[in-house]
């Protein structure tokens, strides 16, 4: 007689949030419980099926031999039970997600795949915009929740994680001694260019600004040697350098990512602990040590 294995979907699905952020801690805020709780029900799926699923030590998680067979089966079968679960209502869940230009950094995709693989029936819908556009939006209704930086807004949110500062350059940039500092800029009215000009006058630090451009094109224009900028650690590409200390520019002050929501069901939520995991996953690393802004409070950057 052939034993009938039946898989209970908490289980099942405690089991791919582990193995999707590679940590308890990142899974049991995702889904909204404890390491204890996850662990026990990873611990019952495991002796359902007669194997050892990952491999956990202080510092890592990762899929065993048997995970790696087990875990595309495994999504397939919490694809199967959401899509069952959809086909009884008569509609499908959307989400308007709205993320700045200026916040888009390489945590995005790995966000954007794991709200679908948490919910495979769930239709996200992305804009991506100038902050200003996207909280009109956010408050006409448009949109469900939204991802900006803390100086393009004063309402309360959910911080994601800092946003270090630092002045990147390319490895070959030269600066000549009583010449103006060549800087690149997003746009006048960017804070963050509004910020450091101001650092760099108050250091009697003389500059010019040689190119103004959005994120992507500051990126290109940093790689290409023509300027140095005021750019944030999580975005900086492979290809530049801090040059803080090199040119004796002043400290940059650290802001916020923050997410709005007006979600309130409980799946909704589900992706955006989601969303708030796989921001604060990400590494930010930055230079510890505390600056000061222009309005005089002190801030680690």
């Amino acid at each position: 007689m052939i034993e009938v294995i039946s898989l209970e979907v908490d289980a099942v699905r405690a089991f791919v949030t582990i193995a999707d952020f590679q940590s308890f801690t990142r899974a049991a805020e995702v889904l909204g419980t404890t390491q204890g709780a996850i662990s026990v029900k990873l611990k019952r799926l495991e002796d359902r099926l007669g194997q050892k699923l990952l491999e956990r030590t202080p510092r890592q998680v990762r899929l065993s031999a048997q995970g790696e067979m087990f875990i595309q089966s495994a999504r397939a079968f919490l694809t199967a039970h959401e899509r069952a679960l959809a086909d009884l209502t008569a509609s499908r869940r959307r989400f308007a997600l709205g993320i700045a230009s200026h916040v888009m950094g390489p945590e995005v995709s790995s966000l954007l795949a794991k709200l679908k693989s948490l919910d495979p029936t769930l239709i996200i819908e992305v804009r991506v915009d100038s902050s200003r556009s996207l909280l009109d939006l956010y408050d006409a209704g448009s949109l469900d929740a939204v991802i900006i930086r803390s100086d393009d807004d004063r309402r309360d949110g959910e911080t994601l994680g800092p946003e270090h500062f630092g002045w990147f350059a390319a490895p070959g940039f030269v600066h000549c001694k009583g010449e103006p500092l060549r800087i690149a800029g997003i746009s006048p009215s960017c804070v963050v260019r509004d910020v450091s000009t101001s650092l760099l006058d108050r250091a009697a630090i003389s500059w010019t600004e040689v190119f103004i451009g959005s994120t992507s094109a500051i990126v290109a224009a940093l790689s290409a040697g023509l300027a140095v900028a005021a750019f944030p650690h999580r975005l900086a590409p492979a290809d530049v350098v801090e040059v803080s200390e090199r040119f004796a520019l002043p400290p940059l002050p650290s802001l916020s990512i923050v997410l709005h929501s007006s979600l309130t069901d409980p799946k909704s939520r589900e992706a955006l602990r989601a969303i708030t995991a796989a921001f604060r996953e990400h590494p930010r690393s930055a230079p510890q040590r505390t600056v000061t802004s222009l309005s005089g409070h002190a801030l680690i950057g």
